[in-house]
């Protein structure tokens, strides 16, 4: 059975979403995707869109349903001070804090990663402002707030929130920071200049740099494992050595403790554990006094240089900050680099991670301040061959004992590693002589093997636990959107009600103050209306006539009279009937009852309107309206 995340269906429709939207939700996690886009497919209740290949087509056909797509995926569920105890400790301590490690006129930078439509954003500006002061947070803050919705950045950008959006700021926070227009608050425009709103994907885009703080709330547990730890990585090289990493209740950072350490674990703060570096490139000076003219100098520079580029050994060098400053022809050759990957992090390049995991590697010796050789590197080159280095890695050292860097050596042994198996295959005689000590390693390998599957499976089930209560979060988050939809549906409705309201109160109190009778009949005869005038003709109530047969009821007018009339109108041969019958009214009088007949249309014939009304009475109450209006014109 092939499980949700390795759906091949699914994987087919994220791609096409990337390859035509731009966006990427590969790195999100699998079960969130799922349960969002079976929810938009639910939704259209469209019979031949059932499959994700089908759903895929639909998109081709109806590109509109992106908009509608992402706006279900991306779940922004955001309010301003959400969790107010953990904003509380932030200004109270954190923001302090990066204050007095601050100039007086240093800038301050803070980046509001997945910011949705804007409340967390402008709580930071606001606790910022209150520490600060209204004067120097517009001289020195930037606040840089984005996301991958544009829909909700637009709303972001505009700063106008409901009444219902800003209950949870307190009043005097409110009156300070909102200007009330209309029926809306809007954020203090002279402040709003400090807040820079752009799109930003954390998995594809570059990092925003030199940061002393980084909130980045209930976001990272939409990513799976890998891609949170991409994302880690990133957000520890965008922040400054003293920054904070502000993250949400569900976020625990247990699996990257070598990038961050507990401030707050309660309320998710974490500091930046900065890893023993200076903020210089390698410099390669000479220090004899002989070379004073420039000339001198720089020949010898070049000499150096082409001496390191013409080296037989491929050879790499990255500075303290983690980029790749300089690599000469062997090593170009040999792992296909470019001087364009010159300046980038390391850790991006495939050669950090292959055939060696160099990462780990560098941190030791910049740790240690000492060499490391490793030995017979397998490093596969195609299906029939395969390529054997000694790697050493070497820390760079300034006159000072500073560090500078570490240089990596790629030393090509596949020659001598062959020369050694043709001698192993030669010494099979002492094979025998070696099983058992092999026996005894190979005792001790399972001995070790089992102990690190052990400390795995604890990981693994640590970040279970992990995951499940993302997973939680993730699903109240889905609640609290779905009954938001519910609330505005059930207010639609209410407003829908009231209007039929006012609608029935105007069409009865017309019928009220008509002079006839009006009966409304449907297709089937049955009764709709029934006015007061008719009441008084035939004596019977509506209450007593409602969603009764026209022709069941026992009154005087001869009703099969009007069987033959109110067919002709429904099946439309006429529009009008118009019929004088005598009859016996309620009380026993013989009147002239006039009646005519009308359809009753709504897109469609519907059923037919029947007007009563006693002729001498009509003329009756005709004769005295003219007589009060002679009256009134004597």
């Amino acid at each position: 059975m092939i499980t949700p995340e390795k759906n091949p269906d699914f994987e087919q429709l994220l791609t096409y979403i990337r390859k035509n939207r731009g966006f990427d939700f590969t790195g999100y996690k699998r079960s969130t995707l799922i349960r969002r886009v079976n929810k938009r497919i639910q939704y259209l209740e469209i019979e031949s869109v059932k499959t994700y290949l089908e759903y895929l087509d639909y998109l081709e056909v109806y590109p509109g349903e992106f908009h509608h797509l992402f706006n279900t995926i991306l779940i922004n569920v955001t309010e301003f001070f959400r969790d107010n105890t953990a904003w509380e400790s932030l200004g109270k301590q954190i923001i302090p804090n990066i204050i007095n490690g601050k100039k007086s006129d240093e800038q301050i930078r803070i980046w509001c990663a997945g910011c949705a439509s804007g409340e967390e954003a402008y709580t930071l500006a606001i606790i910022t402002c209150e520490a600060l002061g209204i004067e120097d947070f517009r001289q020195r803050v930037k606040i840089y707030a984005t996301d991958v919705d544009e829909e909700a950045l637009n709303q972001a950008r505009q700063a106008t929130y409901s009444r219902k959006d800003i209950e949870l700021i307190p009043g005097e926070l409110r009156d300070k920071y909102f200007d009330l227009t209309g029926n809306y608050y809007v954020f203090r425009q002279d402040l709003r200049r400090c807040i820079i709103f752009g799109r930003h994907d954390l998995l594809q885009d570059a990092p925003i740099s030199r940061l002393d703080l980084l909130v980045c709330r209930n976001t990272l547990m939409y990513f799976h494992a890998e891609a949170q730890g991409r994302i880690m990585s990133r957000f520890h090289f965008a922040l400054n050595d003293h920054g904070y990493l502000f993250l949400g209740k569900a976020e625990m950072l247990l699996m990257y403790s070598n990038l961050f350490t507990s401030v707050d674990l309660k309320n998710r703060i974490f500091a930046k554990l900065s890893s023993p570096n200076l903020r210089n490139r390698l410099l390669f000076m000479p220090n004899s006094a002989n070379h004073e003219s420039s000339g001198s100098l720089s020949h010898l520079m070049r000499l150096k240089e082409l001496a390191f580029d013409l080296g037989s050994v491929a050879r790499i060098v990255i500075d303290t900050n983690g980029l790749l400053v300089i690599i000469n022809e062997a090593a170009r050759n040999l792992f296909n680099l470019l001087n364009t990957d010159l300046e980038r992090p390391f850790y991006e390049l495939e050669l950090s991670y292959r055939p060696i995991e160099l990462r780990s590697l560098i941190e030791r010796v910049c740790k240690e301040r000492r060499s490391v050789n490793i030995k017979n590197v397998e490093r596969y080159v195609s299906e029939s061959e395969n390529q054997y280095l000694d790697v050493q890695i070497v820390p760079i050292q300034d006159n000072n004992l500073s560090l500078l860097g570490v240089s990596i050596d790629f030393n090509d042994v596949s020659r001598y590693v062959r020369l050694e198996e043709a001698l192993e295959s030669s010494q099979k005689e002492l094979e025998t002589t070696n099983e058992e000590l092999q026996s005894t390693n190979e005792e001790l390998e399972t001995t070790n093997e089992e102990l690190q599957s052990t400390n795995e499976e604890l990981e693994t089930t640590n970040e279970e636990l992990q995951s499940t209560n993302q997973e939680l979060e993730t699903m109240n988050e889905e609640l609290q959107s779905t009954n938001e939809e519910l609330q505005t549906i059930n207010y639609e409705l209410s407003k829908r009600t009231l209007e039929l309201k006012r609608k029935n109160i105007f069409i009865t109190s017309i019928l009220k103050n008509m002079l006839t009778g009006i009966v409304v009949i449907d297709k089937n005869f049955n009764i709709l209306i029934w006015n007061h005038l008719v009441e008084d003709l035939w004596g019977l109530r509506y209450d007593e006539v409602l969603n009764k047969s026209l022709f069941s009821l026992d009154i005087s007018l001869p009703l099969e009279k009007l069987r033959s009339p109110i067919l002709d109108i429904i099946s439309a041969k006429t529009d009008l009937q118009e019929m004088i019958i005598e009859t016996t009214n309620r009380r026993g009088q013989q009147i002239k009852c006039y009646i005519a007949l009308t359809p009753l249309i709504e897109k469609s014939i519907e059923g037919v309107v029947l007007v009563m009304a006693d002729i001498e009475q009509v003329e009756s109450m005709i004769s005295v309206e003219k007589m009060a209006e002679r009256k009134q014109n004597q």
